[in-house]
This record gives C-alpha cells, structure tokens and sequence, in this order.
C-alpha cells in the first residue's frame, strides 16, 4: 500500500518525476476515478448546466490555490469540465497529484449531495 500525504508538499524540480510503474500502483489505489493517460491523470465532469459547470471551476481553483498544485482547467463544453494534473515542475506526476486528485474527488462527492 502506498501512502499518500495529506496534503501538497513543496516539490522542487530537482525531483524525479514517477515512473509508470509508480503511477500505475498510486492510480489503482487513490485515483481510480481518473484516467491515467501517463504522464498526466485526467477526469472530465459533467454538470448540469453551463453555470454550474463555471460555479465548478471556481471550487476547483479554490482548492488548487489551498494545495498550491494546480490541474490544467479545460471547459470543454457547456456543461463539461475536464482536469488534467501533472506536476509542471518536473514534467510529470508527483504523488502531488494524487493528493490533489483525492481532495477534487471529495469534493465532488460533496457537490453531488
């Protein structure tokens, strides 16, 4: 089992980037949700109208700005939010990422209720 912290830590570019193996074992266990599209993990949401799906984003930025880790934010339709995570500072996935990844999908499950 791969523990993940519970929050962001400071990552530095010096830091390699996961490997796939890596990012294959962090996926199953904490990001099922997301699609591994290696060296990115990617989720589209799908709300119910075009200002809920912006009323989204503006969480998501919340929590990105909280975490100091920020996804790639695309509206890709009316109703359609697709987040891309990767670690831009070393060009690849970071168990940052994962971090970020489970709070987006708590709080998604919080929205849904």
């Amino acid at each position: 089992m791969n523990e993940l912290p519970t929050e962001c830590v400071p990552c530095r570019g010096d830091l390699p980037p996961l490997t796939e193996g890596e990012a294959h074992e962090l996926h199953a266990e904490h990001a099922p949700e997301w699609a591994l599209d290696f060296p990115r993990l990617r989720r589209t949401y799908r709300l119910k109208d075009f200002r809920t799906a912006l009323n989204w984003v503006l969480r998501v930025g919340e929590l990105a700005e909280e975490q100091d880790h920020h996804p790639d934010i695309h509206l890709t339709s009316w109703n359609q939010v697709e987040l891309v995570l990767w670690t831009h500072a070393i060009g690849g996935l970071h168990a940052n990422d994962f971090v970020v990844a489970n709070k987006l999908d708590e709080l998604w499950d919080e929205a849904q209720r």
